[in-house]
């Protein structure tokens, strides 16, 4: 993981199109302003960790559906 130190209203940026600014530092509390492309996402970590977790329980869910599916006789 990188670390920096950056102030108010100072940025970094990411692969020549993706910017992060500090907007804001308030206590323990950072507020980022972010600059990226339309078709890029973003998401706080715990809605992507969700996401991942629902994914992953559709496609087991899936695997198990199809694995029911290859072990039905033939009626």
């Amino acid at each position: 993981m990188l670390y920096l130190t950056r102030k108010v209203g100072e940025s970094v940026v990411i692969n020549d199109n993706i910017e992060v600014t500090v907007v804001e530092v308030r206590g323990k509390s950072v507020k980022l302003g972010f600059t990226f492309p339309a078709d890029a996402s973003v998401l706080r970590r715990e809605i992507y960790e969700r996401i991942q977790a629902e994914n992953r329980a559709a496609a087991e869910s899936s695997a198990h559906l199809v694995a029911l599916g290859t072990n039905k006789k033939p009626s």
